[in-house]
C-alpha cells in the first residue's frame, strides 16, 4: 500500500466522512472523461503503469464559475494528509484578501510563495473539447522577499495544488487559501497564478476539510452479545486456525465495527467469521451511492484483498455483514454503518448469479424470512456468517476463491433462544472462466458448519440448534418457504 496525495488536499465527503483526493476538472475529469471514470496517481504522464496507480474513481466535479475542481475516491491506498513539504495539514478554509501571503507546493515548480493581488476574479479559460469558460477565484502574483528560483511560481502540472496562508515567520499555516488551476497563457510576461475560493469549491463538491469525529470511531462498538434476551457470545475458531488469525495494529484479534464484528484469517485475508446484530424495529433505508470498498487501516494492506481481485471479471465484492442488516438505530448510527459496511474485512469473492439482489435468490432472503415467518421477540436477530475455506480452492489472481458461505440466525421466540443453520455451496470448477453451474442453499445443523469452518459456536447455540435431519442436509431449500424454523 503506498502513501498518496503529496500536493493534493484531502477532503472528506460532508454526509458519510468518505475520504477523497481534490484537484481540478481539467485534471481528473476533462472533455473525454466521466464520472465513475478510474483515477490514476503518479499520472501516465510521470508513470504509464495505470493499472498498478490506479487510486479510486472520479466522484464528482464542476467546470464554471464556481471553480475549476473535482475529486475522486481514494481506494486500496493509504493516504497522508500533509502537504508534501510543507508538513502541514490543512484544517481550516479561509478568504483571501488583497495582500495575503501564500505558499505551494506543486509538482512542477515544487515551493513557491506568492501574494495575492487580486481578488474575485472571473478568469476566461479556454479548455480543449469544451471552450472557453468563466472560472471564479483569486490571482496570485510573485512574492518579492520570496523570488521563485526561475521566476515562475507555477506551471503546467502544478494543477490541483493547494495554496496555503504562511504565518508572519513565512511558514505555511494550516488554513487553505485555494485549488490552483492556471497561470499567465503562454507568451504572457506578467508572471502570475490562478486559484479557485475553497468555499465555493466546498460548498459545488459536497466536501469539508474535517475527517470522521473521533466519537464516531468510538460508537462502532461492534457485535452486542446481550443483544437477545439470552447471552450468545462469538464464536471462537479452532487450535489449528488460531495461529492463523490476523492481529490489527493494536493487537487485537476481533475487529468492531457498528453493529458487526470480524476476525481475519492471514492464510486467506478474508474473514473467518462475522458476528452482526439487526433491530427489526428501527431499520432505515439508506442509500449507497458514493460509498467506496475500502481497507481498514488497523490491518496491514497485505492482510486483506481488495479490488486487485474484482477488475473486469463476474466476481462480485459480496457483503458478508449484509448491508441492510445493519442499518438500524439512530440515523446517524445507521449511517456510520452503512459506511462501514463497505470495509473490505467485510467483503469476500461471490459469483454475481447469487450475491446480486436482482437475482432473488434464498440466500439474500433469509434475514427477511425470519422476520416474515417468525413471531421474533423485540423484533432482534443475531447472526453470524462467513467462508468456508477449503484447500482445493480454486485460485485466481493469486487468490483461493471460497466456494461454500454459511451462515446462522439466532433468534428468540416465545422466550425460547433458536438458532437455524445454512449453507451455501457454489461449483467453481470453471473459474478461469467465471462459468457458474449454480448455487444451492442447504439448511444444516450447526455442527456441520462448526466442522466446515472449523469454529465452535458457544453451548448457548448448541442447545438452540434445530436437529435437522440427515435426509434433509442433502435436499437444497428451493424456497424460504421449505425453512424449518
Amino acid at each position: 500500500m503506498s502513501s498518496l496525495l503529496g500536493e493534493l488536499p484531502a477532503v472528506y465527503d460532508v454526509d458519510n466522512h468518505t475520504p477523497y483526493m481534490l484537484s481540478n476538472w481539467h485534471v481528473l475529469h476533462n472533455a473525454t472523461g466521466r464520472v465513475g471514470d478510474t483515477i490514476v496517481q503518479p499520472g501516465p504522464h510521470d508513470d504509464n503503469r495505470i493499472d498498478d496507480n490506479r487510486v479510486g474513481r472520479l466522484v464528482r466535479s464542476h467546470l464554471g464559475p464556481a471553480g475549476d475542481c473535482a475529486v475522486a475516491t481514494v481506494e486500496d491506498r493509504q493516504f497522508d494528509p500533509e502537504i508534501c513539504g510543507l508538513g502541514v495539514v490543512p484544517d481550516a478554509i479561509g478568504e483571501p484578501e488583497l495582500g495575503d501571503k501564500v505558499i505551494k507546493s506543486g509538482r512542477t515548480t515544487g515551493i513557491t510563495h506568492g501574494l495575492v493581488r487580486r481578488v474575485d476574479v472571473i478568469a476566461k479559460i479556454t479548455y480543449r473539447g469544451v471552450g472557453t469558460k468563466s472560472i471564479g477565484g483569486f490571482e496570485i502574483g510573485p512574492d518579492p522577499k520570496h523570488p521563485a528560483a526561475d521566476g515562475e511560481i507555477s506551471s503546467g502540472g502544478d494543477s490541483g495544488a493547494a495554496w496555503m496562508f504562511r504565518s508572519g515567520t513565512g511558514a505555511a499555516t494550516t488554513v487553505l487559501a485555494g485549488l490552483h488551476f492556471a497561470g499567465e497563457a503562454n507568451g504572457n510576461s506578467d508572471e502570475h497564478a490562478l486559484a479557485c475560493l475553497p468555499q465555493s469549491v466546498f460548498e459545488k463538491l459536497g466536501v469539508t476539510l474535517t475527517p470522521p469525529a473521533s466519537e464516531e470511531a468510538v460508537a462502532a462498538v461492534g457485535y452486542d452479545p446481550n443483544f437477545l434476551s439470552t447471552p450468545v457470545p462469538l464464536p471462537e475458531v479452532t487450535a489449528e486456525v488460531k495461529p492463523d488469525i490476523a492481529k490489527a495494529n493494536d493487537g487485537s484479534e476481533v475487529l468492531h465495527y457498528t453493529h458487526f464484528s470480524l476476525t481475519m484469517r492471514k492464510s486467506r485475508r478474508f474473514a473467518a467469521w462475522v458476528a452482526w446484530n439487526i433491530d427489526g424495529g428501527s431499520m432505515k433505508k439508506l442509500s449507497r451511492k458514493n460509498i467506496d470498498f475500502v481497507k481498514d487501516p488497523r490491518l496491514a494492506a497485505d492482510a486483506q484483498v481488495g479490488n486487485e481481485l474484482y477488475r473486469a471479471n463476474r466476481l462480485d465484492r459480496g457483503h458478508l455483514a449484509r448491508r441492510a442488516d445493519l442499518l438500524w438505530g439512530s440515523t446517524s448510527e445507521a449511517k456510520k454503518a452503512n459506511t462501514d459496511s463497505f470495509f473490505y474485512t467485510n467483503i469476500t469473492p461471490q459469483m454475481d448469479d447469487f450475491n446480486q439482489s436482482a437475482r432473488d435468490g434464498v440466500w439474500g432472503k433469509l434475514e427477511d424470512a425470519v422476520f416474515a415467518d417468525v413471531d421474533v421477540d423485540d423484533l432482534k436477530v443475531s447472526v453470524f456468517g462467513g467462508p468456508v475455506f477449503a484447500d482445493d480452492d480454486r485460485e485466481f489472481r493469486r487468490v483461493k476463491i471460497p466456494r461454500e458461505f454459511w451462515k446462522v440466525l439466532v433468534f428468540v421466540e416465545n422466550g425460547e433462544l433458536k438458532a437455524r443453520g445454512f449453507l451455501l455451496s457454489q461449483n467453481l470448477d470453471q473459474l478461469e472462466v467465471l462459468d457458474l453451474d449454480e448455487f444451492r442453499v442447504f439448511q444444516v445443523p450447526l455442527t456441520e458448519i462448526e466442522q466446515r469452518a472449523l469454529l465452535q459456536f458457544p453451548q448457548a447455540l448448541r442447545d438452540a440448534d434445530l436437529q435437522v435431519a440427515a435426509e434433509a442436509i442433502t435436499e437444497p431449500l428451493d424456497s424460504v418457504a421449505a425453512i424449518q424454523w
